[in-house]
């Protein structure tokens, strides 16, 4: 599995930092010379193009949307799967998921299987949160995550958590991956920033509140 990770600048980088522990990931800025008018097709250096081509994954935070929409027009008939990361207003999401393997989630802590075997060997370590709790004397002595925020936010939570009470646990998951800091609003251009981060908070709360339900007692 080889995971590219796209950007202009701003995001991505945390998201590579995360990926790379469980997969060959490689992190990429767009070199892209500036457009002479507004309407030019978006020319993308060739070695960086072949690069993102080679990917199994690939994951675009670019944020100008004609690049975004360049980008996955050249390479999507290339690559397993494209996961758009940003994206502003439901017409560009239209067009991205009207390529067989494009999906452009809300948040990117929402993905999870669809049945294609390449993005769901993805997905099972990078989407919606699913972890594990050990339990002594109502302390939670072990977290494990199995499936995280591809930012990390995740695990930053149940390192966090490891150790406490779990009376109000859920509680705690889901405003502590919020203090990550969430960037779920920032890069959700299409919404404001407290949908995202509310959307992120309540999977991470459903995430604790299931793994406390099957836990292992000591």
């Amino acid at each position: 599995m080889k995971v590219v990770v796209v950007s202009d600048g701003p995001f991505g980088e945390r998201a590579y930092d995360t990926i790379k522990k469980e997969f060959e990931c490689e992190y990429i800025v767009l070199d892209i010379p500036k457009p002479e008018s507004i309407d030019d097709f978006t020319e993308f250096p060739n070695e960086q193009l072949e690069k993102i081509k080679s990917a199994d994954i690939l994951i675009t935070y670019t944020l100008n949307p004609d690049i975004t929409f360049d980008l996955v027009e050249q390479v999507y008939d290339n690559v397993g799967y494209v996961i758009v990361g940003a994206w502003k207003g439901k017409g560009l999401k239209n067009q991205l998921e009207s390529f067989k393997n494009v999906i452009c989630p809300d948040i990117m802590c929402e993905l999870v299987e669809n049945g294609n075997k390449i993005f769901d060997e993805f997905v099972s370590k990078f989407g919606k949160p699913k972890v594990e709790i050990k339990v002594e004397n109502n302390i939670a002595t072990e977290i494990k995550v199995i499936r995280g925020s591809p930012c990390g936010g995740t695990n930053f939570v149940a390192k966090d958590l490891l150790g406490k009470n779990i009376s109000d646990i859920s509680t705690k998951a889901g405003l502590r991956i919020q203090h990550y800091p969430c960037r779920a609003g920032r890069i959700r251009l299409f919404s404001d920033e407290e949908s995202g981060r509310y959307k992120a908070a309540t999977f991470h709360h459903d995430a604790f509140e299931k793994a406390l339900k099957k836990r292992v007692n000591k």
